[in-house]
């Protein structure tokens, strides 16, 4: 057990090797938004303290917000409704955690989606794996206002996640 100001003595010292964390929305240099959200600022808590000194950061969250229907159970996920609200943006509203301040301090940044998941590279976002049955343009990068890296071994998850 930790009093409030020792936990967050440990989290500035670097005391957390991998952090799980959820976003608003992200843009194209990796930086991420939880604290303001459709024009209403919420506030990070401790959001900031930990992103920043976790050695590997982990984002989660859906690739986007209002309306969103996914279908799964066949081992497939399929994209009925795309949301009207895109969460993989140009530039972020308010930057909560700093994409390029993470490569400067050499963490490893994962964003992980529903349908994709994406990494934080020194040459920009890279898609890396996406769920089996989701088209790639249509239900990806149409979905995005920001062009990402493809890895040239897309991966597709393990169809397991995504059964009944």
């Amino acid at each position: 057990m930790l009093d409030a100001a020792t936990q967050f003595d440990f989290y500035g010292g670097g005391g957390l090797d991998i952090a799980f964390l959820g976003f608003g929305e992200f843009d194209e240099e990796g930086s991420v938004n939880v604290s303001r959200l459709g024009g209403v600022t919420v506030g990070p808590g401790g959001f900031i303290d930990i992103a920043q000194n976790a050695k590997k950061v982990v984002f989660c969250g859906t690739l986007a917000a209002k309306g969103v229907k996914l279908a799964t159970g066949d081992g497939q996920m399929r994209v009925a409704a795309q949301g009207a609200v895109k969460k993989l943006v140009k530039k972020v509203d308010q930057i909560t955690f700093s994409g390029p301040q993470g490569l400067v301090r050499q963490q490893e940044v994962l964003y992980l989606t529903e349908r994709a998941s994406f990494r934080l590279t020194p040459q920009g976002i890279e898609l890396f794996e996406i769920a089996p049955g989701v088209d790639l343009q249509r239900d990806v990068l149409d979905q995005m206002d920001f062009p990402p890296l493809v890895a040239k071994d897309l991966k597709v998850m393990d169809s397991a996640h995504f059964k009944a």
